[in-house]
């Protein structure tokens, strides 16, 4: 089995920044291609990410560039770029010069415009490359401290997947392959949205009870959309899709659950997207995750109700409303 020595990590963000850091603590030849020339500048010069890690300096031998084409002279590549900007990142790596290796998907969502996962965008534009996955209950902030962390890494062959997890483990960063790309790509996505439901509970006050069984009953919806999509079970219970659900669901370092706790508050989604912070990737993903499920003929009742959230300005008490009205059914039966 050929050995990964090489990985560039294709965004310059938090979570960009910590993977490439990542890489460099497991032994690779780690380059961090950024499209702001002052952040490519920091971090060869200064050992930091400021504006992105604000408090942290590394000694990790880290190659930042602008230069794309010379990023994709590598033997993998980590994209680190959000989902909704996902098929125009890959749009300039083909004008680059494209890339035919594994390509690891580290972004969390689903494409607004076409419904598709990130995988089949990938498939659309860089059709040459290995599609590949990589998500797991992590913060980009723990990660670049060295916090213990265990991720998903998904690929299309068990041999990519060995490959990459050989590749991106250390002491700390403990990745488990796999060949469900669906799943992992599923789990990633829809936890956002779920994130944001509890989110709402915290920030208008409805107690640890209700985060409880919004946090449980939103693994159910994730299930149920990933088996009608193809997702193993064993990857839906897993890191990538129950572990990263909890992590999201209860922690402020979650922008999409701090975004949830914002609407909570009484404040507008609109207006939260519109002044620009961190990206809440389930903001997007909602509404698309939706039409998803209808067309899969399926219901998933908190993630229409955080759509309507987010596209009608429904209020945190009129959604639990909607939730707690709902027909009475068995638990194991279709919700």
């Amino acid at each position: 089995m050929k050995q990964i020595n090489r990985i560039s990590v294709i965004g310059g963000g938090a979570w960009g920044t910590a993977l490439a850091l990542t890489a460099a603590r497991a032994g690779a030849t780690a380059t961090l291609w950024a499209r702001d020339p002052d952040t490519v500048r920091e971090i060869q010069l200064r050992r930091q990410n400021a504006k992105y890690l604000p408090g942290i300096t590394f000694d990790e031998d880290i190659h930042a560039t602008a230069d794309l084409r010379e990023a994709l002279k590598t033997e993998a590549v980590l994209l680190v770029t959000p989902a909704q900007t996902t098929r125009a990142t890959l749009r300039e790596i083909a004008s680059a010069g494209g890339f035919d290796g594994p390509l690891v998907l580290c972004a969390k969502g689903i494409e607004q415009s076409t419904g598709e996962l990130l995988s089949q965008v990938l498939k659309d534009e860089l059709p040459q490359a290995e599609a590949a996955a990589l998500s797991g209950p992590s913060f980009a902030d723990d990660v670049a401290r060295g916090l213990p962390t265990a991720v998903t890494i998904a690929a299309e062959t068990m041999e990519t997947a060995n490959r990459l997890c050989e590749a991106m483990a250390s002491p700390a960063f403990r990745p488990y392959a796999s060949t469900d790309v669906t799943g992992t790509l599923i789990g990633g996505a829809l936890k956002n949205v779920l994130a944001i439901a509890c989110g709402a509970v915290v920030g208008r006050k409805l107690g640890a009870s209700a985060q409880a069984a919004l946090t449980a009953r939103g693994f159910a919806e994730l299930s149920r959309l990933g088996a009608a999509m193809g997702a193993r079970s064993e990857t839906l219970t897993g890191l990538s899709g129950l572990g990263d659900l909890v992590l999201t669901c209860s922690s402020r370092q979650s922008r999409n659950f701090s975004f949830g706790i914002k609407l909570g508050e009484g404040q507008k989604a609109a207006d939260l997207i519109a002044a620009g912070g961190k990206l809440a990737e389930g903001a997007y993903s909602a509404r698309i995750a939706v039409e998803l499920a209808k067309r899969l003929n399926i219901e998933l009742p908190i993630c229409a109700t955080v759509a309507r959230m987010i596209d009608e300005g429904l209020s945190v008490d009129d959604a639990l409303t909607i939730l707690m009205s709902r027909p009475l059914k068995h638990e194991a039966g279709t919700d």
